[in-house]
C-alpha cells in the first residue's frame, strides 16, 4: 500500500504538529535525555584496516534517561558522499533514541568501505542499543541527501546487513530524506561512469533497483520538486509507485511545499516523528 500524501496537507503536517505528530502527548512526561558522543562503532584493532579510533569511524547518542524499549532512528549526514559531518536530526521528540553517524568520505574511502561503514553503524545499533534503553526490533535508518543514499541501499539492499550477520529486514523502518534512489552521482563516478550527472543508472548501486514487496516500511521525504535537486522528486515518485505495484504493505511519500534540497533536511523531522509512531501503533496491535 503506497500512501501519497497531496502538496495541500504538507503545511498541515508541518505546521499543525498536534494532528499528526507524535509530539503531542508528551509535554507533562517528557523523559529527560542523555547524550554520548564518539562511540567507534568499529572497535576492532585487530581488523585490517584498524579503524577503532578513525575519527569518521564513530557515532554520537542521544537516548533517553530511564526506562526501556525506546525506538531508535539512525542518522547519516548529507554531504555527496565526500563531506559533511555527522549530527542529530532536528526530532525533538525526547522519547526516540538517536544515533547521528559519521562514516568515510571519498577520496579516502572508495567502495564498497562507504556503505561497509554505513551497515556496521546499524550492526553496532542492533547489537547495543539495548543497554541505552532501545528496541533493537524498533530501529529505523534514515539519512538526508548522500545520507538518505545510504540508509537505502542498507536498508533494502540485502548484502550489506548480511555481511554483519544480520538481516536488512530487521529494520522497523526506512526513511531516506531528498535521498538520490537511481544510483548515487558520485557512485556512478567512483565506478568510471563518464555520462551526463542526469543520466540515470539503475545497477545495483541504486536503492531502485532492490525495490521488493518484502522490504522494511519505508517513507520517502522530498521537498518541493518546483525548487529541488533535478529529478529527485520525480525518482522518489517513482520507486513509491513501484513499491505501490509490487504490493509493499506500507510506503508513504511526501513531496513538501516550499523546501529545497537544503532545507528538507531539517523540515523532514515532524514527518520522521509522525512516521515512527505509525509503524510502532501497527506493531502493537499485531496480534
Amino acid at each position: 500500500m503506497t500512501i501519497r500524501f497531496p502538496t495541500i496537507l504538507f503545511l498541515a503536517v508541518v505546521l499543525g504538529g498536534p494532528a499528526t505528530s507524535p509530539l503531542s502527548a508528551r509535554d507533562e512526561a517528557a523523559p529527560e535525555t542523555v547524550e554520548i558522543k564518539n562511540i567507534a562503532y568499529r572497535p576492532d584493532p585487530e581488523a585490517k584496516p584498524d579503524l577503532s579510533k578513525h575519527e569518521r569511524c564513530q557515532l554520537d547518542l542521544r537516548h533517553p534517561k530511564g526506562g526501556q524499549g525506546f525506538a531508535t532512528v539512525i542518522w547519516f549526514h548529507g554531504g555527496g558522499l565526500t563531506g559533511g559531518k555527522r549530527a542529530f536530526p532536528k526530532i525533538e521528540d525526547p522519547s526516540i533514541t538517536l544515533v547521528a553517524a559519521g562514516y568515510r568520505l571519498s577520496p579516502e574511502a572508495i567502495l564498497p568501505d562507504i556503505l561497509d561503514d554505513a551497515a556496521s553503524v546499524a550492526a553496532w545499533t542492533f547489537r547495543h542499543i539495548a543497554e541505552y534503553g532501545g528496541d533493537p526490533g524498533k530501529v529505523f535508518i534514515a539519512g538526508h541527501s548522500a545520507g538518505g543514499y545510504l540508509a537505502a541501499m542498507v536498508g533494502m539492499d540485502e548484502r550489506w546487513m548480511k555481511a554483519k550477520g544480520l538481516s536488512h529486514r530487521q529494520f522497523a523502518g526506512i526513511l531516506p530524506v531528498s535521498a538520490q534512489v537511481t544510483t548515487h552521482f558520485h557512485v556512478k563516478k567512483l565506478r568510471g561512469d563518464t555520462g551526463e550527472a542526469l543520466r540515470p543508472l539503475i545497477d545495483e548501486f541504486a536503492p531502485l533497483y532492490h525495490v521488493s514487496k518484502e522490504l522494511p516500511p519505508i517513507c520517502l521525504i522530498t521537498g518541493d520538486r518546483k525548487i529541488e535537486y533535478k529529478s529527485r522528486v520525480e525518482e522518489n515518485d517513482l520507486m513509491a509507485v513501484t513499491l505501490g505495484h509490487l504490493g509493499h504493505p506500507l510506503t508513504e511519500f511526501h513531496e513538501v511545499h516550499g523546501k529545497d534540497h537544503g532545507s528538507i533536511g531539517p523540515a523532514s523531522a515532524p514527518f520522521i516523528e509522525a512516521f515512527v509512531k505509525r509503524v510502532m501503533e501497527a506493531k502493537k496491535e499485531r496480534p
